[in-house]
């Protein structure tokens, strides 16, 4: 969403057109005033050498997002200039000085923006068929907690804003589909807002899915409104089975006593979970694989991201593996939280990654993929096509031993 939002912030008398780099090949001889690119990390090598194209050519370049934010000084050898943070506030400001020419280093609000009244993605600029689900929305901005791995709060801050909910449900009436997904990172961040917003949602009759946090299932209510509003699906964050590991990484709220409970209550109002699980925390040891995989089959957790630990600028996380000299590795090419870029403190760093490997493979394997999907025949569909995806990503993967494990 964030080119398609930055053109519907574009005025008029700007023509804006929008390219994937990563499915199609550049055209540094294009005619145009100014380039803006956009980049996660394990692009932003690449996304690099793109701007220096465009530059060679006498081209200007601006760059931004996550990881730009987070190092713009690294995004300003090969940009003429840089947005750090939200773009809303800057955007218009930023053109106008490259029809002067008169572009900054460096343009960036002093303060987080309100969410009202805000631009309309303009997603006829997008090629729908290049994507497996084209419509998304954001309802909220931020998170109200404070996990050390994680970038939202880098650049989103702590406070969590929340749009009109009216404006929120007549974007989601534009939609072409019937299904759609909150890109929010956590729209059950305040539970007043979210239990508004799924009330107007249910006439809709949409199908959709988020990204929450376990403590959904707390709140009857709430947990009932996002199955009642077309919720099929959460992306939950459990991470780590570790009490110890989630002190340390500021997500002490979550607890693995409640976990249980919790996933009966979210399937038994009928939402399918796909959980998130990350590897490498200080806590973690070799027997984490196979206590994670355990966890996952005993309570048939629909499907499961497997992340290996990864430093992201921007964060705390990060500046502590800089202080402690344990990042081994500084080719953002490999911060895609699938290779290890760091001292793992209780298991080497051969062990953790053939440790993800491992674990990829044994949740996707067929006869478990089954075990899990035909927990109900609620939702069955969905949750085979899911993990035949998961499956696709997996058996790229190289086949190893469990470390740890004599088996």
């Amino acid at each position: 969403m964030a080119l398609p939002t930055i053109a519907a912030l574009t005025p008029s008398d700007w023509d804006v057109e929008i390219h994937d780099a990563r499915t199609t090949p550049v055209d540094y001889n294009i005619n145009v005033d100014l380039v803006g690119i956009t980049s996660y990390t394990a692009d932003i090598t690449n996304a690099c050498k793109i701007a220096d194209g465009y530059r060679n050519n006498g081209i200007k370049v601006v760059m931004g997002g996550v990881h730009v934010s987070a190092l713009p000084g690294e995004a300003l050898q090969h940009a003429d200039a840089v947005v750090v943070g939200e773009a809303e506030a800057v955007w218009k400001k930023l053109l106008r000085d490259c029809e002067k020419g008169e572009l900054k280093a460096i343009y960036k609000s002093g303060s987080l923006i309100e969410m009202a009244d805000m631009a309309i993605p303009r997603r006829n600029l997008l090629d729908s068929s290049m994507y497996s689900s084209f419509y998304s929305v954001q309802a909220t901005r931020g998170c109200p907690f404070n996990c050390e791995f994680c970038t939202v709060t880098a650049f989103f801050g702590q406070e969590f804003r929340v749009r009109p909910v009216e404006e929120v449900i007549e974007e989601i009436k534009g939609f072409d589909s019937k299904e759609f997904f909150f890109i929010d990172d956590n729209i059950t961040g305040r539970s007043g807002f979210a239990k508004k917003l799924f009330k107007e949602l249910i006439p809709l009759n949409r199908k959709w899915g988020g990204q929450t946090t376990l403590n959904f299932a707390k709140d009857e209510e709430l947990l009932s409104l996002y199955a009642k509003s077309g919720g099929r699906y959460a992306f939950i964050g459990f991470e780590t089975l570790s009490n110890e590991n989630l002190k340390k990484i500021s997500k002490s709220w979550n607890s693995p006593d409640g976990y249980k409970e919790a996933i009966k209550k979210i399937h038994g109002a009928g939402i399918n979970i796909i959980g998130s699980f990350i590897f490498g925390l200080d806590g973690d040891s070799t027997d984490v694989f196979e206590k994670t995989y355990n966890f996952i089959m005993e309570n048939k957790i629909d499907a499961a991201q497997f992340h290996i630990l990864t430093p992201f600028p921007g964060t705390k996380l990060y500046d502590d593996m800089v202080k402690d000299d344990r990042i081994t590795d500084s080719d953002w090419s490999k911060y895609h939280t699938g290779e290890v870029v760091f001292k793992p403190a209780k298991m080497t760093a051969k062990e953790l990654q053939e440790g993800y490997w491992w674990i990829f493979h044994k949740t996707y394997d067929m006869k478990n993929i089954l075990k899990r999907s035909l927990r109900s025949p609620r939702g069955l569909a969905y949750r085979i096509g899911t993990n035949l995806s998961y499956r696709k990503k997996a058996m790229k993967m190289p086949h190893v031993m469990c470390p740890g494990s004599k088996a």
